[in-house]
């Protein structure tokens, strides 16, 4: 009966690592698809930028005087302005899309876990020698308190995470509205 006890938190100890390497690999790969994502927003920005560059460019030294000079030169702030704001938010959906399935991985792994820490607590009290009965209650009850930390824990994890995506979609409808009013628009 006794050996059983070791080898069921032996097996279990084997089984949390094994899920730990895989949620972390399932992260990692996640993270990785996140920075691919910007990476490859970033590298299209940088072509396009490059080809605006030289159009533009082009424009501006085909102007016959300063006047045409300079509205030209407006004429491009705007459609700049509005790149640039669908670039931030180009970048806030990856950065919260990542966010989301890095949350939503954890959250399934802490519900994962605590049902097989549960489990085996059940087993194992099952299997307690007698007397061990106030041991067993104390254990249970300390993991009872470990798993209301871990929700605590995602709770404000959760309004973080929300507070900033609300803090960045913020600050880019600012930058919107002031980058609208001190454009001029091209006529």
């Amino acid at each position: 009966m006794f050996s059983t006890i070791p080898e069921q938190f032996s097996s279990a100890t084997k089984a949390n690592i094994e899920a730990q390497f895989a949620i972390f690999s399932a992260l990692t790969g996640k993270a990785f698809a996140g920075v691919e994502k910007l990476v490859d927003l970033n590298v299209s920005a940088a072509k396009a930028s490059l080809e605006e560059s030289t159009a533009t460019a082009k424009q501006l030294l085909s102007a016959k005087d300063a006047q045409e000079f300079f509205s030209l030169t407006a004429a491009q702030a705007q459609p700049a302005a509005e790149k640039l704001v669908a670039y931030s938010r180009q970048v806030a959906a990856i950065a919260s899309g990542t966010q989301a399935e890095f949350s939503k991985a954890a959250e399934a792994q802490i519900a994962e876990t605590n049902k097989k820490v549960l489990s085996l607590v059940e087993e194992v009290s099952k299997n307690a020698p007698a007397g061990s009965e106030n041991a067993v209650a104390m254990f249970k009850s300390a993991i009872g308190n470990a798993n209301a930390g871990y929700e605590q824990f995602t709770k404000t994890t959760k309004q973080a995470v929300e507070a900033i995506e609300t803090n960045l979609a913020s600050a880019v409808s600012q930058f919107s509205q002031a980058a609208e009013k001190s454009v001029p628009r091209a006529k």
